[in-house]
């Protein structure tokens, strides 16, 4: 059965997005909170979201960065009160895959809704990263660089892959903590550094052309280009 999280506030508008939902055979679960929002969203449970542009603790435009920035693919149905076209534009270059203002009709909401699940099941997905000679495998969490197999922990694996979905890009300190930790803000620690470091240690190890690379004063980095 096709799973939908429900982020929303408002318990008005969430059990008629809920009752509708569930109305068409899909299940359904609600969070009325962004924090406890942002933790399911990107739990990797779900087939699609729809998600409040503004919500408590978190709000919507973070959750859809972060789910975006952490590698989570699966279509955003951005709802709000908020109707100025400068908004719907923030909310798309969040990572929503559409946006839909309040009041609005609840058969709209779910054909929109089935409109991107159908879309997404038509795309295939991507199953490899590849960064010059770095390869990481999604489904089998496998990384290689030169043919050569890199044992990851589990955040180290989650920093790489997100470094490599973004190759090229410059990504800030509050990016990483965002879509690695869960922290919208950078708390001023060295965690970054300290898991940056041992990437590093293990990715551009002697021989190898290092690819990790600090953007002094901005951030870090991938090389895509040879």
């Amino acid at each position: 059965m096709t799973r939908i999280l429900v982020i929303e506030d408002d318990e008005t508008t969430a059990r008629e997005i809920v009752s509708e939902l569930t109305r068409h055979g899909f299940e359904v679960e609600w969070i009325a909170d962004g924090r406890q929002g942002l933790v399911r969203a990107v739990s990797g449970e779900f087939d699609a979201v729809t998600l409040d542009r503004m919500l408590p603790f978190v709000d919507g435009l973070t959750i859809a960065s972060v789910m975006r920035g952490a590698g989570i693919d699966i279509p955003v149905l951005m709802i709000s009160a908020l109707t100025e076209v400068d908004e719907r534009v923030r909310g798309l270059r969040a990572g929503g895959d559409d946006y839909m203002t309040k009041p609005f009709a609840s058969e709209e909401m779910v054909a929109r809704l089935e409109v991107l699940l159908r879309r997404a099941q038509a795309q295939p997905r991507q199953t490899k990263l590849r960064v010059q000679d770095l390869e990481l495998d999604l489904f089998t969490r496998e990384v290689r660089r030169g043919g050569r197999e890199i044992a990851l922990l589990p955040t180290e694996y989650k920093l790489l892959e997100f470094l490599m979905r973004n190759s090229g890009q410059v990504l800030t300190r509050t990016m990483i903590f965002e879509a690695i930790w869960g922290y919208h803000f950078d708390p001023g620690t060295n965690l970054i550094d300290v898991h940056l470091g041992r990437l590093r240690r293990k990715v551009d190890s002697p021989g190898f052309e290092p690819l990790i690379k600090t953007v002094r004063g901005s951030g870090y980095a991938i090389n895509a280009a040879s």
